[in-house]
């Protein structure tokens, strides 16, 4: 179940601040000890009881009994949290459908003052069992729950495109808070959900977005079909958490392997033969 703007303006203000409390605690525990919010809030009991139930019912908290009785936040308390504070700077107006869905991440259609897309970035426990360079920007040290962890996630992927953004084809940033990325809302679709009339031009096209990043100094690190997006007139390539700098020292590596994902994905469903070793000659050359 994704968020809904009904849900936010139904939020009472107690509520408002069991959330942010607990993600200001959530910096010293994973879970909140249920004395200490209590205390924080300066409620009564039952009045506590009654918010953080309907927090409960409304998926923005979780309650564990062991080893003591505490609180989480969740992903969807912390979209509120973000929500909240793009609509009072602003930024955001009006929140629309949820148009897409990954592993680390939902996009939601959005109203500013001109069309929008939010990108929540939701990074899991499981994204990080395996070492992948892409986690390099995470502390090695200190308790970093997996709500900061998305907020990390987005930072650097708002820095990428706020250093990319008009030299290369991605989508114009507009705002952060949180874990959640404000940008144009970009038409069309990815490229595994496109039928290209033209898919060399396409796929030269990609090879200049990605040689105009790698003049910036950065390497997307996850490049595939399914997140290179064509409106009909030009390519946008979208989700940018993972990049690393072109001085990183898996960067020969890991440019070679996204122009090998796009050139095969060409390959495979268009016929249009252009050796990935090719492709890295005219990206770095």
């Amino acid at each position: 179940m994704g968020i809904s703007a009904d849900q936010i303006r139904g939020l009472h203000t107690y509520e408002i601040r069991i959330l942010l409390i607990l993600e200001r605690l959530m910096r010293r525990y994973r879970w909140v000890p249920l004395d200490i919010l209590r205390r924080t809030l300066g409620l009564s009991e039952s009045e506590v009881s009654y918010r953080l139930g309907r927090l409960m019912d409304a998926g923005f908290v979780r309650f564990d009994a062991v080893p003591y009785e505490g609180y989480s936040l969740i992903f969807q308390g912390y979209d509120a949290l973000a929500l909240i504070s793009l609509s009072k700077k602003g930024t955001v107006q009006a929140l629309g459908n949820l148009i897409g869905e990954g592993k680390e991440a939902v996009v939601y259609e959005a109203l500013g003052l001109s069309p929008l897309a939010l990108k929540f970035h939701h990074v899991g426990q499981r994204s990080f069992q395996t070492p992948r360079v892409s986690r390099e920007y995470m502390p090695e040290e200190g308790h970093c729950p997996w709500l900061f962890a998305s907020r990390l996630s987005a930072e650097r992927e708002y820095e990428a495109l706020q250093q990319l953004h008009p030299a290369v084809s991605v989508p114009l940033p507009v705002g952060i808070n949180r874990h959640t990325v404000v940008m144009e809302f970009v038409p069309g679709a990815t490229l595994n959900r496109c039928s290209l009339a033209s898919p060399r031009d396409i796929l030269h096209e990609i090879i200049d977005a990605v040689r105009s990043a790698y003049n910036a100094g950065i390497i997307h690190a996850d490049l595939s079909e399914y997140n290179v997006m064509h409106d009909g007139y030009r390519c946008y390539l979208i989700d940018w958490p993972q990049w690393v700098a072109t001085d990183h020292p898996n960067a020969p590596e890991l440019l070679m392997r996204d122009l090998g994902n796009i050139t095969r994905y060409f390959q495979r469903k268009y016929r249009v033969e252009l050796p990935a070793s090719e492709a890295y000659q005219l990206v770095t050359g």
